[in-house]
């Protein structure tokens, strides 16, 4: 008789009586033990990198905020307590010195506060990870925190023209300029350490390009080249702006310190100075729109994402190339590829993935693969879109 196989063993035991080896029957049942290997258990899979030519490029991310984002955080905070122990400092001074332009630096450094602590909220929340409704996670919110920082901006500085323009009107008011001009001085220092701690290398925000032209990056799995981040640099676009008005109210003081007469150079830097202000907020709010109107980033052109992939050996067409971005530095591409009949089609993703990640630093690529057909070239939707 057999013995049930051992669980989770290799081996199986089977007891064998003495008729089975061919001795006399009737006499004492003797049993001999032997070994015979059987069929192994089929192991569990087990969760392997896949190669390069899968559609993951990146290695999967783990939770938390990546080293940039870090540094971001790091330079994001100390900032913020910087603008916090100097706009006390500043509120302080422009009440001792009836200073208006005092007043609007301090302001201006209240704005800091709010959309520095706004950036810091919107790199926690894009640390989430993805949802069926969210599916893209919460990259974006870092984004909608730069536009949240020009929005407030523009606000703050909306009222403190419209006060400056009453001060040009009437001129009953009185300026200490001994205490403009110290709390002025100290303003300047505070933003220049805001400007220092928020500086970052690489301003222009474009994947192995010099300044906003395209240039692809040398052939091979080469990572993308690291980026400022979009809520620091929006921060520190802020911090420059109120670092000219503070130089402005500086050089305001001076003149009214020595001559008192001349008070009306408060509310006239107020004035110039915030037109600056918001003249530095351009270039931020531009980017900021085009990512919001998933328009196409600044630093990948459409012509040489298009002719990489046309690039790709067996790809006769290609049609529904779509670029867009979710932040500054995450940039995504799909498209329809029209390959021969003779083509690999696996082949052909693996090397137009290769070339999209090497060349342009896309952190999401969507391919689809299909047979070229002859009609295709006459077919509407499969034009390219006219330039803009």
């Amino acid at each position: 008789m057999e013995a049930s196989p051992a669980t989770g063993g290799s081996e199986t035991t089977r007891l064998v009586s003495p008729r089975d080896r061919g001795g006399a029957g009737g006499g004492l049942r003797l049993k001999s033990l032997f070994t015979e290997p059987s069929e192994p258990l089929p192991e569990e899979p087990k969760p392997v990198e896949m190669s390069f030519h899968h559609c993951h490029r990146d290695p999967l991310l783990q939770p938390g905020l990546t080293p940039e984002r870090l540094q971001a955080q790091r330079q994001l905070c100390a900032a913020c307590a910087v603008c916090c122990v100097f706009m006390a400092g500043e509120v302080v001074g422009g009440y001792l010195a009836h200073s208006l332009a005092i007043m609007t630096d301090a302001a201006h450094l209240l704005a800091d506060v709010g959309s520095m602590m706004g950036s810091l909220f919107s790199l926690w929340l894009s640390t989430r990870p993805a949802t069926r409704t969210m599916t893209f996670g919460w990259h974006r919110s870092e984004t909608l925190g730069a536009l949240a920082s020009v929005v407030s901006l523009w606000m703050v500085t909306g009222i403190l023209l419209y006060l400056a323009f009453i001060r040009l009107l009437h001129s009953d008011y009185h300026i200490e300029g001994g205490a403009m001009l110290l709390t002025a001085s100290i303003a300047v220092c505070a933003n220049l350490l805001m400007a220092f701690v928020l500086h970052q290398a690489g301003p222009h925000h474009s994947h192995g390009s010099r300044g906003a032209e395209y240039a692809p990056l040398e052939e091979g799995p080469g990572e993308p080249l690291p980026l400022g981040n979009t809520s620091v640099r929006a921060a520190f676009v802020h911090v420059l702006g109120d670092l000219l008005q503070s130089l402005g109210v500086l050089a305001a003081s001076i003149l009214i310190y020595f001559k008192p007469q001349y008070k009306a150079a408060d509310p006239i830097s107020t004035f110039l100075f915030s037109i600056c202000a918001l003249g530095s907020t351009a270039p931020t709010l531009r980017d900021v729109l085009r990512v919001l109107m998933e328009g196409t980033p600044r630093s990948v052109g459409f012509e040489p994402v298009r002719d990489t992939l046309l690039s790709v050996p067996g790809v006769r067409a290609t049609h529904e190339l779509h670029l867009w971005s979710l932040t500054l530095t995450y940039h995504v591409v799909s498209a329809h590829l029209a390959i021969d009949s003779t083509a690999d089609p696996e082949a052909v993703l693996a090397e137009a993935t290769s070339r999209l990640h090497s060349r342009f630093g896309f952190s999401s690529s969507t391919l689809q693969v299909e047979q070229y057909q002859p009609e295709m070239a006459q077919c509407l939707r499969c034009r390219e879109p006219p330039q803009a």
